[in-house]
Protein backbone atom coordinates (compact mmCIF):
# COMPACT_ATOMS: atom_id res chain seq x y z
CA UNK A 1 0.00 0.00 0.00
CA UNK A 2 1.53 3.64 -0.61
CA UNK A 3 -0.61 6.95 0.12
CA UNK A 4 -2.69 6.58 -2.66
CA UNK A 5 -2.79 3.40 -4.30
CA UNK A 6 -3.14 -0.74 -3.21
CA UNK A 7 -1.84 -3.46 -5.22
CA UNK A 8 -2.95 -6.78 -5.02
CA UNK A 9 -3.75 -9.59 -7.22
CA UNK A 10 -6.62 -10.15 -9.31
CA UNK A 11 -9.72 -12.26 -8.85
CA UNK A 12 -12.42 -13.35 -10.56
CA UNK A 13 -14.69 -10.82 -8.91
CA UNK A 14 -12.63 -7.80 -10.18
CA UNK A 15 -13.75 -8.81 -13.96
CA UNK A 16 -16.50 -6.41 -14.03
CA UNK A 17 -14.52 -3.13 -13.12
CA UNK A 18 -11.55 -4.51 -15.32
CA UNK A 19 -13.63 -5.16 -18.36
CA UNK A 20 -15.56 -1.86 -17.55
CA UNK A 21 -12.14 0.24 -17.49
CA UNK A 22 -10.42 -1.79 -20.03
CA UNK A 23 -13.14 -1.28 -22.59
CA UNK A 24 -13.42 2.75 -21.96
CA UNK A 25 -9.26 2.77 -21.79
CA UNK A 26 -9.36 0.99 -25.37
CA UNK A 27 -8.40 3.92 -27.56
CA UNK A 28 -5.89 5.14 -25.06
CA UNK A 29 -3.95 2.11 -24.82
CA UNK A 30 -4.13 0.29 -27.68
CA UNK A 31 -0.90 2.20 -29.13
CA UNK A 32 1.08 0.59 -26.38
CA UNK A 33 -0.14 -2.41 -26.18
CA UNK A 34 -0.11 -6.32 -27.65
CA UNK A 35 -3.18 -6.66 -30.12
CA UNK A 36 -6.45 -7.65 -28.45
CA UNK A 37 -8.14 -10.60 -29.28
CA UNK A 38 -11.43 -10.37 -30.29
CA UNK A 39 -12.57 -12.01 -26.52
CA UNK A 40 -10.25 -9.59 -24.72
CA UNK A 41 -12.75 -8.43 -22.42
CA UNK A 42 -14.89 -11.92 -21.71
CA UNK A 43 -15.14 -13.67 -18.78
CA UNK A 44 -13.37 -16.35 -19.91
CA UNK A 45 -10.36 -14.59 -21.50
CA UNK A 46 -10.39 -12.64 -17.71
CA UNK A 47 -10.17 -15.64 -16.00
CA UNK A 48 -7.21 -17.56 -18.47
CA UNK A 49 -5.41 -14.77 -17.51
CA UNK A 50 -6.05 -15.14 -14.07
CA UNK A 51 -4.79 -18.66 -14.22
CA UNK A 52 -1.72 -17.49 -16.12
CA UNK A 53 -0.76 -15.16 -12.81
CA UNK A 54 -1.89 -17.43 -9.97
CA UNK A 55 0.84 -20.20 -11.96
CA UNK A 56 3.37 -18.04 -12.79
CA UNK A 57 2.92 -16.08 -8.78
CA UNK A 58 3.36 -19.88 -7.98
CA UNK A 59 6.39 -20.54 -9.55
CA UNK A 60 8.22 -17.30 -9.15
CA UNK A 61 8.03 -15.91 -12.47
CA UNK A 62 5.45 -13.10 -12.57
CA UNK A 63 4.07 -11.03 -9.79
CA UNK A 64 1.39 -9.23 -11.71
CA UNK A 65 -1.18 -6.66 -9.44
CA UNK A 66 -4.68 -5.03 -10.21
CA UNK A 67 -4.09 -1.37 -8.84
CA UNK A 68 -6.88 0.76 -6.82
CA UNK A 69 -6.91 4.15 -5.87
CA UNK A 70 -7.25 3.86 -1.81
CA UNK A 71 -9.18 5.78 -0.26
CA UNK A 72 -10.57 7.90 -2.72
CA UNK A 73 -13.69 9.66 -1.63
CA UNK A 74 -15.52 9.37 -4.50
CA UNK A 75 -15.37 5.66 -5.39
CA UNK A 76 -12.95 3.84 -2.47
CA UNK A 77 -10.75 0.63 -4.10
CA UNK A 78 -11.51 2.21 -7.52
CA UNK A 79 -9.84 -0.26 -10.21
CA UNK A 80 -7.60 2.13 -12.07
CA UNK A 81 -4.56 -0.13 -13.76
CA UNK A 82 -2.07 -3.55 -13.24
CA UNK A 83 1.48 -3.66 -13.46
CA UNK A 84 3.71 -6.59 -13.75
CA UNK A 85 6.99 -7.77 -12.74
CA UNK A 86 7.61 -10.45 -15.06
CA UNK A 87 10.60 -12.46 -16.68
CA UNK A 88 11.78 -12.91 -12.95
CA UNK A 89 15.01 -14.59 -13.39
CA UNK A 90 17.37 -16.19 -10.36
CA UNK A 91 20.72 -17.73 -10.55
CA UNK A 92 23.50 -14.96 -11.76
CA UNK A 93 20.61 -12.82 -13.27
CA UNK A 94 18.48 -12.32 -10.32
CA UNK A 95 16.35 -9.38 -12.56
CA UNK A 96 12.74 -8.96 -13.96
CA UNK A 97 11.05 -7.33 -16.51
CA UNK A 98 8.42 -4.20 -15.33
CA UNK A 99 5.56 -3.66 -17.27
CA UNK A 100 2.21 -1.36 -16.95
CA UNK A 101 -1.01 0.45 -18.17
CA UNK A 102 -2.98 2.54 -16.61
CA UNK A 103 -6.79 3.55 -17.11
CA UNK A 104 -7.47 6.80 -19.15
CA UNK A 105 -9.12 8.56 -16.64
CA UNK A 106 -6.37 8.25 -14.40
CA UNK A 107 -3.34 8.83 -16.82
CA UNK A 108 -1.08 12.28 -15.65
CA UNK A 109 -2.17 12.15 -12.25
CA UNK A 110 1.36 10.46 -10.89
CA UNK A 111 -0.60 7.05 -9.54
CA UNK A 112 1.47 4.64 -11.63
CA UNK A 113 4.79 6.26 -10.48
CA UNK A 114 3.56 5.55 -6.96
CA UNK A 115 2.39 2.01 -8.13
CA UNK A 116 5.30 1.60 -9.90
CA UNK A 117 7.85 2.82 -7.10
CA UNK A 118 5.96 0.17 -4.86
CA UNK A 119 6.62 -2.83 -7.41
CA UNK A 120 10.33 -1.87 -7.42
CA UNK A 121 10.36 -1.50 -3.60
CA UNK A 122 9.10 -5.30 -3.54
CA UNK A 123 11.18 -6.38 -6.29
CA UNK A 124 14.22 -5.27 -3.96
CA UNK A 125 13.33 -5.80 -0.74
CA UNK A 126 11.24 -8.77 -0.78
CA UNK A 127 12.81 -10.46 -3.57
CA UNK A 128 16.23 -9.97 -3.71
CA UNK A 129 16.33 -8.62 -6.84
CA UNK A 130 19.50 -6.90 -8.28
CA UNK A 131 17.78 -5.41 -11.59
CA UNK A 132 15.10 -4.26 -12.92
CA UNK A 133 14.80 -4.12 -16.60
CA UNK A 134 11.49 -1.88 -18.81
CA UNK A 135 11.60 -1.03 -21.79
CA UNK A 136 8.64 1.45 -23.55
CA UNK A 137 8.36 3.18 -27.51
CA UNK A 138 10.43 6.09 -28.09
CA UNK A 139 7.62 7.90 -28.67
CA UNK A 140 5.78 6.87 -25.31
CA UNK A 141 6.74 9.96 -23.58
CA UNK A 142 4.92 9.68 -20.59
CA UNK A 143 6.46 6.16 -19.93
CA UNK A 144 9.97 7.83 -20.85
CA UNK A 145 9.26 10.30 -17.97
CA UNK A 146 7.84 7.33 -15.28
CA UNK A 147 10.85 5.83 -15.77
CA UNK A 148 12.94 8.47 -15.83
CA UNK A 149 11.31 9.66 -12.35
CA UNK A 150 11.82 6.50 -10.97
CA UNK A 151 15.41 6.48 -11.23
CA UNK A 152 15.86 4.33 -14.25
CA UNK A 153 18.45 4.40 -16.89
CA UNK A 154 18.16 4.48 -20.27
CA UNK A 155 20.53 1.66 -21.75
CA UNK A 156 19.56 1.09 -25.35
CA UNK A 157 17.54 1.40 -28.25
CA UNK A 158 15.70 -2.33 -29.88
CA UNK A 159 14.63 -2.27 -33.30
CA UNK A 160 11.20 -4.15 -34.02
CA UNK A 161 11.63 -5.20 -30.42
CA UNK A 162 7.72 -6.07 -29.34
CA UNK A 163 4.77 -6.97 -31.07
CA UNK A 164 2.77 -4.05 -30.59
CA UNK A 165 -1.11 -3.68 -31.29
CA UNK A 166 -0.48 -5.68 -34.82
CA UNK A 167 3.24 -4.75 -35.31
CA UNK A 168 6.10 -4.64 -34.80
CA UNK A 169 8.14 -1.76 -33.31
CA UNK A 170 11.55 -0.41 -31.47
CA UNK A 171 11.35 0.05 -28.01
CA UNK A 172 13.98 2.17 -25.59
CA UNK A 173 15.21 -0.05 -23.36
CA UNK A 174 15.70 1.01 -19.49
CA UNK A 175 17.09 -0.39 -16.46
CA UNK A 176 17.72 0.01 -12.39
CA UNK A 177 19.72 -2.07 -10.14
CA UNK A 178 19.61 -2.69 -6.26
CA UNK A 179 23.39 -0.92 -6.13
CA UNK A 180 21.70 2.32 -7.69
CA UNK A 181 18.46 2.93 -5.91
CA UNK A 182 17.83 6.32 -5.41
Amino acid sequence: MGPRVMLRAAGPADWRSWRALREASRDFLKPWEPEWPKNALTYGFFCGLLRRHWRDWRQGKAYAFFVFRYGADDRPDELIGGITLSDVQRGIAQKGTLGYWIGKPYAGEGLMAETAGLVCDFAFETLKLHRIEASCMPNNEPSKRLLKRLGFAEEGYAKAYLRINGAWHDHVLWGKNSTTRD
